[in-house]
């Protein structure tokens, strides 16, 4: 697989030269009256994901020069060794297998023609776990005397399953409440614990290794409520989501569902840590949610590079952070159940792609992964889109809206679409005025993806779709999308403070933590 850094490309320089001469200065309402297809030219029809690009500061000489970029750096071939199951995690030497998560039983041709024995092996595997785990759900659904249900871990194996089930609501056919903690801090978990009673609970314990340390502190004092509320049956009221089976069966747990190091945590909802999404929206939803997110690869991986929604997104995140020097995008969701989107795509992104170094640890002189932020629509129309719509520094906004609602009351489904559709034209139109405090400089860009409904299919498809965007831009950079070194030491560096703050040695410590250390102990 031949891959090249962005920066040792001949398109780099030319890009370098369009920005220079022409890409920094272009205004987006002149392209608009330039040319009355823009819309057409700059939108695109994904597998159950329509975007709007049009309002971008980018033309047709622009994602042309991108493309050879994408070319160059060997994209397609990047991709193709993906799905193909080849190890390109090649800091910790492991294939990136999420997308094999979502292939049908049975359809090798799914993958790419390349594909390695690795796809084989691994697929019956991932079916026969997935089929497993949808009959537990099943069974937990089916079960009247458990009302509630909590899903205890932290990062991916919390962000991914509390987003999916939060947005999911509509589809929630059962009376089970879904609860999730993830924080080590005990208020998370004491907030929760005195609505529930221990007869009707059962706690999910989502950690790969069984070791996870916010996790575990967090399994062990639900169990020990469990038992002091007068639990008996631990093995029936808790289950593990954990290739660590010896250490789930001394927890006092035996029924475990595993996964594998191919699949990162920030990647494996799609796994048995998508348990409480099947609880919740029962396995044919999961299945609809699994086939969705295939549609989005199959597409992605034979689509045209020009016509293929993913690369353009990335594509596009490469220039804003490269050439304009935009350091953050806002993301909006016009819909309250997703809500946890950006917290989700946080993660995805910033855990995925802020590397300093590429794949080789040459360090890079270049930016790369942008700060992911956001809330809801239209909260978030009263409280940060003033700097968005005024401020200094300009910030790509992501709109996210649905065409249909779930609900049936009269006039707030058009006040939201007309909200969002309001907000993207204001950004980009501006307003004029000569006294400066009601000026609206407008240009600025913003991208809307619109799902026609928010059901099981396209909530996959979507989430898919950023996966892959984040692929793109992190394969141009050169960089490895799937470590996350930059997680690990403060984790170590916190076992040793923790001993300190029992112990109160302080020597070798820097004069901060010293006294910080001090006056929590005083």
């Amino acid at each position: 697989m031949a891959r090249t850094r962005c920066d040792r490309t001949a398109a780099w320089a030319a890009l370098h030269a369009h920005f220079d001469a022409a890409g920094h200065a272009l205004d987006v309402r002149q392209a608009f009256a330039a040319d009355t297809q823009r819309f057409e030219r700059f939108s695109q029809e994904a597998p159950y994901v329509f975007a709007d690009l049009s309002k971008n500061r980018i033309d047709a000489a622009t994602e042309a020069l991108l493309l050879d970029l994408a070319r160059q750096c060997g994209l397609q071939e990047h991709r193709d060794a993906m799905f193909a199951g080849q190890k390109i995690n090649n800091t910790e030497g492991r294939e990136v297998g999420h997308v094999l998560l979502r292939n049908p039983p049975l359809a090798p041709a799914t993958s790419a023609p390349a594909a390695s024995e690795f796809i084989a092996t691994e697929q019956a595997k991932v079916h026969s776990t997935l089929d497993a785990m949808l009959a537990y759900a099943e069974q937990l659904r089916a079960d009247a005397s458990i009302t509630d249900v909590v899903n205890i871990g932290i990062g991916g194996s919390d962000l991914g399953p509390q987003m999916a089930v939060l947005a999911l609501d509509a589809f929630a056919t059962t009376g089970k409440r879904m609860h999730f903690v993830s924080n080590v801090d005990g208020h998370e978990l004491a907030a929760k614990l005195p609505h529930l009673r221990a007869q009707s609970t059962v706690f999910l314990i989502a950690s790969k290794t069984f070791t996870t340390i916010e996790t575990m502190t967090n399994a062990a004092s639900a169990k020990a409520w469990f038992l002091a509320q007068g639990g008996t049956d631990t093995a029936r009221h808790f289950a593990a989501l954990t290739t660590n089976v010896p250490a789930a069966n001394a927890f006092g747990i035996s029924t475990t569902f595993g996964f594998w190091d191919w699949v990162g945590g920030r990647y494996s909802m799609w796994s048995a840590i998508g348990l409480p999404i099947a609880i919740a929206i029962g396995a044919a939803g999961f299945r609809e949610f699994l086939a969705g997110a295939h549609a989005m690869d199959e597409y992605f991986r034979t689509a045209p590079l020009e016509r293929n929604l993913p690369v353009r997104l990335g594509l596009l995140d490469v220039w804003y952070r490269n050439f304009h020097g935009f350091t953050s995008r806002s993301i909006a969701p016009y819909h309250s159940a997703l809500r946890r989107v950006p917290a989700y795509l946080q993660q995805l992104e910033m855990e995925s792609n802020g590397k300093r170094v590429d794949s080789s640890g040459e360090a890079l002189p270049f930016d790369t992964s942008p700060v992911l932020w956001g809330e809801p629509g239209t909260n978030g129309q009263h409280a940060y889109f003033q700097m968005l719509h005024q401020g200094t520094e300009v910030v790509p906004v992501e709109f996210i809206a649905v065409k249909h609602a779930r609900h049936s009351l009269p006039g707030h489904h058009p006040m939201l679409l007309a909200n969002v559709l309001a907000q993207a034209q204001a950004l980009l139109q501006g307003k004029s005025d000569a006294g400066g405090h009601k000026h609206f400089t407008g240009n600025r860009p913003s991208t809307l993806l619109l799902l026609d409904d928010l059901t099981p299919a396209a909530l996959g498809a979507l989430i898919a779709l950023q996966e892959h965007r984040v692929f793109v831009s992190g394969s141009l950079w050169g960089i490895n999308s799937f470590d996350q070194w930059g997680v690990e030491l403060g984790k170590v560096l916190a076992k040793d403070i923790e001993v300190r703050l029992a112990s109160g040695d302080v020597i070798g410590l820097d004069g901060s933590t010293a006294g910080l250390l001090a006056r929590l102990r005083a």
